[in-house]
């Protein structure tokens, strides 16, 4: 009976560590080929025209057409426009812009920010993000999910040219410009596309908008208040 025991025990702590493997690797894994550089469709020509495909990323180019281009990206000196309403832009450069990036599993992106401009609390569902300030002053901050006392803690921290920050990936994370001045950051990520949701356009602007009075439900306020809410953020 003992020796059963340990053998479970074993078995157990096995198939835990596969598992612990497995979700490590869960996110952009590593690539099996020099490089994949990424395409948007793919020849009919070359595939069976009744046979489906979906691909959880891009096609990738003749090796033989791959160009130094492919892995070039020239235009992260140019500031975005701060003027809308957030004051904040970004300029990402992501698989999309960087076809090269393609299976790699990195990514970055230039934050402009105004004057007291806001990137205003989002996530990113599919990749750690490594934000580094180049010029001006922020004010940044991420919150951890539900804990088991029923908190959700928030982290925050000033931080001037030269520091950085990491946000978990998964948690809603934000940055303000607090100085008088503009501001630029630089932002990595551990997946060729992160992906971001922006929580009050999620919220209040999906298409079609979530039913009022579950959002009056969950916010503890005016039903009112919640249709304004969705007329700002709706197209």
């Amino acid at each position: 009976m003992m020796e059963g025991s340990v053998l479970m025990y074993q078995v157990a702590t096995v198939a835990l560590l596969a598992l612990a493997c497995s979700l490590a690797s869960a996110y952009d894994p590593s690539p099996l080929q020099d490089f994949c550089v990424a395409i948007d469709k793919y020849d009919s020509a070359d595939m069976n025209t009744f046979l489906l495909v979906f691909v959880n990323g891009k096609f990738c180019k003749d090796p033989k057409d791959v160009k130094a281009e492919d892995f070039f990206f020239s235009r992260l000196n140019v500031a975005a426009d701060t003027s809308g309403r957030l004051g904040s832009n970004s300029t990402a450069v992501f698989v999309d812009q960087l076809p090269g990036h393609n299976t790699l599993g990195i990514s970055l992106s230039r934050v402009d920010y105004a004057p007291y401009g806001v990137n205003p609390p989002h996530i990113h569902p599919r990749g750690i993000e490594l934000l580094i300030v180049l010029e001006g002053t922020l004010l940044a901050g991420f919150v951890t999910s539900n804990q088991a006392d029923g908190e959700n803690r928030l982290f925050t921290k000033v931080l001037n040219a030269g520091d950085i920050i990491v946000f978990p990936i998964g948690l809603i994370h934000f940055q303000l410009n607090i100085g008088k001045s503009n501001a630029i950051a630089l932002a990595s990520f551990n997946s060729q596309n992160p992906g971001v949701i922006t929580i009050a356009n999620a919220v209040f602007g999906s298409e079609p908008p979530i039913n009022p009075d579950v959002l009056t439900k969950a916010f503890q306020v005016d039903k009112n208040i919640i249709e304004y809410l969705q007329k700002q953020f709706g197209k």
